[in-house]
């Protein structure tokens, strides 16, 4: 079950332990988004950063002083994927499954592509002339900025996750069938299966190419697509990864809040950043020695990787566990899959999904200001103990058609029953 845009688990919380000795809080942020920051990519020359978050927007940063230059506001969903063009151009991805291209002025200068469903990853070609889009729809495509029409690449079972570009021009794809997938300009692919469904991929400047997933280890593969290495860089999922511009170092996010920097050569952790204990969506080097993350938290952070540092001042304590009142309950322990996209008390507001305060005896889609889906807002279902446990048994796809929900279920009846005793006493 694809989670989150392309994660195969929704975000647990907890710190993910350190790898090595020496490790670093982040909490000085760029601060502007109103849910998860799940994309990012950085100018040619580091001046300038974009991204992507669930609250459907797009915001271009200037790093240095952290001020938004931008808000981009056109997607019907959360923004799961953004890249930058050689010329200037801005890419956003969605989960609407619309790509679109941004110019000058607040609307898009067009609409390069409609996925049939949520987009999931975006790469440039290295001739900086063509995009490819990853999809949930169970397809990656390479599409000319010319206006010729796209080339579909199909083969995946089930949702691709991620995209990138070898430096001949041949397309890689990862998909949630747990194998990484490498495209001639025409046949069939040469396919790689790894262990576990596979969330993200990237490729060096020497055409190795990098693959992690749903078991937390990270795996390089040769152009050839034979395995060179592989890591294992923490217990929980690896949801995103970035190669550093010199191919020397790439770093790995996980659903547990911590980022291993590693050595490619080596294939070895040298660092571990920690973050305030929520999960690390996306991230992106801006040059050889600083990294730039997005997290769970709404916030943008910049590290200085020379000395594992954050980047400016200290100013945001680790937030409060929610839960932490709700220990030993097993209701609550459910709930933790949830915790990243829904709040459960008045005035929490809404993150990527809408806020749960007052669900028992709600109509769906009633939440003021929330973005529901065209097709959610049409059904007709009161949230009851009964409809809730419902739609975790068949999962929200067959429960609730045309949802932006991920795709999950929970498979014991005691575990429904203990969520739903959980959200009667958590939401009133």
């Amino acid at each position: 079950m694809p989670a989150c845009s392309r994660l195969v688990l929704l975000a647990l919380t907890g710190l993910l332990p350190a790898v090595l000795p020496l490790a670093a809080r982040a909490e000085a942020p760029m601060r502007g988004h109103g849910g998860p920051v799940r994309a990012l990519a950085v100018t040619a020359d580091g001046s300038r950063a974009l991204s992507g978050s669930f609250d459907a927007s797009a915001i271009l940063w200037s790093v240095e002083d952290g001020a938004a230059l931008r808000i981009l506001r056109f997607h019907d969903g959360a923004v799961n994927a953004v890249a930058l063009l050689p010329d200037g151009g801005i890419l956003t991805g969605a989960e609407d499954g619309r790509i679109a291209l941004w110019r000058a002025g607040p609307e898009p200068e067009r609409i390069l592509l409609s996925h049939a469903g949520p987009v999931s990853g975006l790469a440039v070609a290295p001739d900086g002339r063509r995009i490819a889009s990853s999809s949930w729809d169970g397809t990656a495509r390479i599409t000319p900025l010319d206006g010729s029409p796209a080339l579909v690449r199909e083969g995946h079972r089930g949702p691709v996750n991620g995209v990138a570009f070898l430096p001949d021009g041949r397309l890689v794809t990862a998909g949630y069938d747990a194998t990484v997938r490498i495209w001639p300009e025409a046949g069939a692919p040469l396919t790689v299966p790894l262990d576990a469904p596979v969330n993200a991929v990237a490729a060096a400047p020497d055409g190795e190419i990098a693959a992690a997933g749903a078991d937390g280890r990270l795996h390089l593969l040769r152009p050839d697509g034979t395995v060179r290495a592989s890591l294992e860089v923490g217990p929980r999922p690896v949801v995103a990864l970035a190669l550093s511009p010199d191919g020397r170092r790439i770093a790995a996010a996980t659903v547990g809040g911590a980022v291993a920097v590693v050595d490619r050569a080596e294939m070895r952790v040298r660092l571990t950043l920690v973050g305030p204990g929520l999960p690390v969506w996306s991230l992106a080097f801006r040059g050889p020695d600083e990294l730039i993350t997005g997290g769970g938290d709404r916030l943008v952070r910049r590290w200085d990787l020379a000395t594992g540092e954050p980047i400016g001042p200290l100013a945001m304590a680790r937030p409060a566990d929610p839960l932490a009142a709700y220990a030993g309950d097993r209701g609550a322990e459910v709930f933790r899959a949830c915790e990243a996209c829904h709040t459960l008390t008045p005035g929490s507001g809404n993150r990527a999904g809408p806020t749960l305060h007052g669900v028992l005896g709600r109509r769906i889609a009633a939440v003021p200001d929330y973005p529901y889906s065209p097709a959610f807002r049409q059904l007709d279902i009161v949230w009851t103990a009964e409809t809730i446990a419902r739609l975790f048994e068949i999962g929200p796809a067959r429960f609730t058609p045309g949802t932006k929900m991920p795709e999950q279920t929970i498979p014991a009846v005691e575990d429904r029953a203990a969520l739903v005793r959980f959200l009667e006493a958590a939401t009133r």
